[in-house]
């Protein structure tokens, strides 16, 4: 997940102050330019960390996507297109890429080789990392077995021919390599340079190289505020436009609404409330994306670890109320782990949500069974269970909703609820300090594989021992890999495996993004599966 990579910036909020409603009402026809030398974001969520093999936010796969540079990158349309590499061949069964690199440095100096590229990939395969983001090596020849410790890491396929030349070989023809290659965790890495640092690599701007537009800055490790200032050693330097985008982590949506209106922030999110005040005004974006709200249970716990328990936690709950009553954003209820209208079958056409069906939704009778024959396995007659969240205005608001729906709906439970900022929470997440934890996540590339293997879930790799669910997605990523109708048929069964007759993790919600962009603000990318934003072709007029 990425035990939940790709953490959305803020969608909603319970309550908004009467007076900021009418100020922003009052001042909703004020025209404000952008500084055209500095692009200013707001953003709910701190920077975590600059280490592609470590991270699992959207704040840092954002900045090392912005900053440190793959093979391809995110155009202005959102498709990928040929970055660090110059040009690629691709051998006649589709199996072997050879990319050409640019010539470049580090902002330190040394250049960028393609052995850079096999040592950060051998890291994010190698299990003794534990990268949240270590499936999206699967395709990889022998990827999973590396990163299942079946294989040394050195079988991974991809091997520096020489300094500028990066032999890439996959277990199996893919349609999203380009796409893969574009995200954060293929991001290469100075082996030198990491090393040297050790454990403090990526902890601040200042324990971070850069090969990419833009360098960050201002981030201490542990600041709410960091900006990417123009990179002059990067390759393409010329084709940058803008100097400096500064970010600031504003908590407040009240907050972040006023300083957009004052001129101070020419980007910034909405929540519910806002959404009704800047509908229709310029600047005002809404889309429907891939991104999930979802809940991972402690299996290493007593009681979250009993599997009546889990399913009753899966469905307690009514997913309607909390989209149309707490987000209200155009967010919709999700019962699987795979969004709606995310991607379809080459074959037939079909949407896979459709096809997989719906696994788990609101069921309070079911509910309260499961509990009650949870209660009776673990011989209680009553539970307490900790509810763990980040402590933005979106998380609180899904936390008290789940809080006092689950007390409601099943008798004997309590919940306490338990937020905490987002750094810390995924270290809560991390180190199994949790009962309940709820997170949003979206994907890296369009194909269901990567939610079913990943999806935000804590511990799947280790924990998950399910045989027919590792079958399954063994399967679809080898033996189907060029059978869409079986490979379908499998991933199919694993998602009904590990969503319905496990419950490890629990699908809630399928996300929306709304956002204020200042009009004079030019080729701003934004993730076409997320919200992160891309700034290499942001020009100001």
């Amino acid at each position: 997940m990425k035990h939940f990579k790709h953490y959305l910036r803020t969608v909603a909020l319970v309550s908004v102050a009467t007076v900021t409603a009418i100020t922003l009402a009052a001042c909703g026809n004020k025209k404000t330019t952008a500084n055209k030398n500095n692009f200013r974001v707001g953003t709910v969520d701190a920077l975590a960390t600059l280490n592609s093999s470590r991270y699992s936010d959207i704040s840092s796969g954002e900045a090392i996507q912005n900053a440190i540079e793959g093979l391809y990158r995110l155009n202005q349309k959102g498709k990928p297109v040929l970055a660090g590499a110059k040009s690629v061949t691709v051998s006649k069964d589709q199996k072997v890429y050879t990319f050409k690199l640019q010539t470049n440095k580090w902002t330190n100096g040394d250049p960028v080789t393609a052995q850079n590229y096999v040592y950060a990939w051998r890291k994010l395969a190698d299990p003794t990392t534990g990268s949240p983001n270590s499936q999206n090596i699967d395709p990889l020849q022998n990827g999973q077995d590396v990163r299942l410790g079946k294989k040394p890491i050195t079988d991974l396929g991809v091997k520096a021919l020489n300094k500028t030349t990066l032999q890439v070989t996959l277990a199996n023809p893919i349609t999203y390599l380009n796409e893969l290659l574009a995200t954060a965790p293929y991001a290469p890495q100075d082996e030198a340079y990491v090393k040297k640092q050790g454990q403090a690599y990526g902890t601040s701007a200042a324990h971070a190289i850069y090969n990419g537009p833009f360098k960050v800055t201002e981030w201490t490790g542990t600041n709410d505020k960091w900006a990417f200032v123009k990179n002059s050693k990067y390759w393409d330097a010329k084709s940058v436009h803008i100097n400096k985008i500064s970010l600031t982590t504003v908590k407040s949506e009240s907050t972040a609404a006023n300083l957009y209106q004052s001129g101070k922030l020419d980007f910034i999110d909405l929540d519910n409330e806002y959404v009704k005040q800047y509908k229709g005004r310029s600047g005002y974006h809404v889309r429907k994306i891939p991104a999930i709200g979802y809940l991972n249970f402690n299996t290493k716990r007593e009681a979250t670890g009993n599997v009546h328990i889990r399913r009753a936690l899966a469905t307690g709950f009514n997913k309607t109320q909390l989209t149309k009553n707490v987000l209200q954003d155009g967010s919709t209820p999700l019962n699987g782990i795979v969004p709606a209208n995310f991607v379809k079958n080459s074959v037939t056409g079909e949407d896979f949500r459709k096809y997989s069906g719906n696994l788990v939704p609101y069921d309070r009778a079911y509910a309260q069974k499961e509990f009650k024959e949870g209660l009776k396995e673990l011989g209680k007659k009553s539970l307490t269970l900790e509810f763990l969240s980040a402590d933005t205005p979106e998380a609180k608001a899904v936390a008290e909703f789940m809080q006092s729906s689950y007390q409601k709906n099943l008798p004997g439970l309590k919940i306490s609820v338990r937020e905490v900022p987002l750094k810390q929470r995924l270290n809560f997440g991390h180190n199994y300090q949790f009962d309940i934890v709820y997170g949003i996540w979206s994907p890296d590339y369009q194909d269901p594989y990567q939610f079913i293997t990943d999806g935000g879930a804590y511990h799947l790799n280790t924990d998950y021992k399910n045989p027919t669910y590792l079958k399954d997605v063994a399967d679809a990523n080898s033996t189907y890999a060029t059978n869409p109708t079986k490979r379908w048929a499998a991933l199919k069964d694993a998602e009904y495996q590990i969503v319905k007759k496990d419950a490890f993790t629990a699908p809630v919600y399928q996300g929306a993004y709304v956002y204020m962009q200042r009009p004079s603000v030019k080729g701003l990318a934004i993730d076409p599966n997320g919200t992160s934003l891309f700034f290499r072709d942001v020009t100001i007029k």
